[in-house]
């Protein structure tokens, strides 16, 4: 039987399967600690969006196709940073642009505070973006640890370990798809109410964070 599916993009081949066996078998451990609510854990990660949506795949009458009407201006990127806790909640920030570290470290310093007044350890799975490992992100790790939070790093190419990947998935596919934007702007109002219809359906809570006035340059 033939199926029409959508291909996913793949980086097995670039896995190194040992480590990941191993980071696998560290995140499940993880994962019954915090399902016996020993621990917080989160999954923090970063995504994209355009105001100019790619047309996707649907069925039509024959003889009939819809045409996505571009905008004027296809606009500036915008980026958004989440942590996602799954079934309990999803706490994010909008930037234009790209994220970069001064946001992430704001978006941490949340993290650590709320982990030092809980009592409880709380660990963020993330990837090796270089805004997760520079050095003025290095330097704060023994902060955060002394506060309580750490920081467990995913394996290089094994992104479909971070359940979050899926969460931007489906808000691109099921919110965001086949819609044109004016402006960047009306973007950020359809990714907001996009988060929040994922989080009702979920059943797990939205929090949007705003950075300082600095944390988009």
């Amino acid at each position: 039987m033939v199926i029409w599916k959508r291909g996913r993009k793949s980086n097995k081949e670039k896995q190194d399967p040992v480590v990941r066996e191993h980071k696998q078998a560290d995140l499940e451990m993880l994962e019954l600690a915090a399902a016996t609510r020993e621990i917080d854990l989160k999954y923090l990660d970063e995504s994209g969006f355009c105001a100019w949506s790619e047309p996707g795949y649907t069925y039509y009458f024959k003889g009939e196709q819809k045409h996505l009407e571009q905008t004027n201006r296809r606009g500036r990127r915008l980026s958004i940073i989440g942590f996602f806790q799954p079934l309990i909640s999803f706490i994010y920030g909008l930037v234009i642009g790209g994220v970069k570290s001064v946001s992430y470290i704001q978006m941490m310093e949340r993290e650590a505070q709320e982990a030092e007044q809980s009592g409880r350890l709380r660990v963020i799975v993330q990837d090796n973006s270089s805004i997760h490992r520079c050095k003025e992100v290095q330097h704060l790790w023994s902060k955060w640890e002394s506060q309580g939070l750490y920081i467990f790093f995913l394996p290089k190419y094994c992104s479909q370990m971070n359940p979050i990947e899926l969460e931007w998935q489906h808000l691109k596919k099921d919110e965001l798809s086949g819609q044109m934007f004016d402006d960047e702007l009306d973007l950020a109002y359809a990714v907001i109410d996009g988060v929040q219809a994922r989080g009702e359906r979920g059943s797990y809570t939205t929090e949007r964070v705003k950075f300082y006035s600095n944390s988009s340059s």
